[in-house]
């Protein structure tokens, strides 16, 4: 099994590898780690050396620039020669039951593609609003009951079904590729499931604990989802109209509860989110802000 991580002059790496070297793996699964550095110069080259070396693991280490987390994530594809293909992000913890709820769950359902559960983490002089609306966690990812795009910071692959597929580097900084890669894949009839079993926890930095950092994140989101969807054949007038329509009702909830700290900035944060897919549907070019911060 390759276990694939994306990594972009974040230190937090070292925690990850070191959480990795801890996965309770039933004998038969052998595991190896292949990090992709996506900075113009290989600065992580000595922090990730120390961190395969301190910890046993059997490791590879890219340089896969420059600021596109898809050029990145390719790399990873193009290096992984295992059955199973993994990938978790650099700022997480992987749970030690990790890897081995994935590959539960991709032989009790006979899937293909398995997400896990991701958690946000909060800083104990984190405001009170933060970990009660738990805008940080990752949702599962369901629309209507079933599986609808799906995310590459807790899944297991089987590398077949991939194929000769890969990220899209058009959303290389804007974010989104993994979303229209898991979004083909889909299409291309892929069996995919989901495990609360398989856990990972992401803390939450300082730069990333405010409310113009998710709706930021939100809008981003927004508009990568409405790329999906005008790709699956709906129009662009139905595709705004909609969302203008969400836009209006989230912002109306917000009003209904600014008595709850927690519940207006949940709705607001969902505003942004049905604004960025009308934007999309009216023509706007996605948000560019991998890159800008290691935040």
């Amino acid at each position: 099994m390759d276990v694939c991580v994306c990594t972009f002059r974040r230190p937090s790496v070292a925690g990850l590898l070191a959480s990795l070297a801890k996965q309770q793996l039933p004998p038969s699964l052998r595991m190896r780690v292949i990090v992709a550095d996506n900075d113009d110069t290989p600065s992580a080259r000595e922090t990730v050396a120390d961190a395969f070396r301190v910890n046993g693991l059997d490791g590879v280490y890219l340089h896969a620039p420059a600021r596109n987390i898809s050029i990145a994530r390719n790399a990873c594809l193009e290096a992984a020669d295992a059955d199973l293909t993994a990938f978790i992000d650099d700022d997480e913890i992987a749970q030690p039951g990790w890897l081995a709820g994935l590959v539960a769950e991709l032989e009790r359902a006979k899937a293909d593609v398995v997400f896990g559960k991701v958690i946000a983490t909060y800083a104990a002089d984190a405001p009170a609003w933060m970990p009660a609306a738990d805008l940080h966690s990752t949702p599962a990812p369901f629309r209507n009951g079933q599986i609808d795009g799906g995310y590459t910071c807790n899944v297991l692959m089987r590398r077949e079904a991939v194929g000769a597929l890969r990220f899209d580097p058009a959303f290389g900084r804007s974010g989104g590729e993994d979303t229209t890669f898991f979004a083909a894949l889909k299409r291309s009839g892929v069996a995919m499931g989901y495990t609360a079993d398989a856990v990972v926890d992401e803390p939450v930095t300082a730069a990333r604990s405010s409310l113009k950092w998710l709706t930021n994140r939100a809008y981003r989101s927004g508009q990568t989802y409405g790329l999906v969807r005008l790709s699956g054949g709906e129009s662009r007038l139905k595709v705004a109209a909609v969302s203008l329509a969400k836009v209006m009702w989230c912002w109306g909830q917000a009003a209904l509860t600014l008595w709850s700290p927690a519940r207006w900035r949940r709705a607001a944060v969902r505003a942004y989110l049905h604004a960025g897919v009308m934007a999309t549907a009216m023509g706007r070019a996605p948000l560019e802000l991998y890159g800008a911060a290691s935040g």
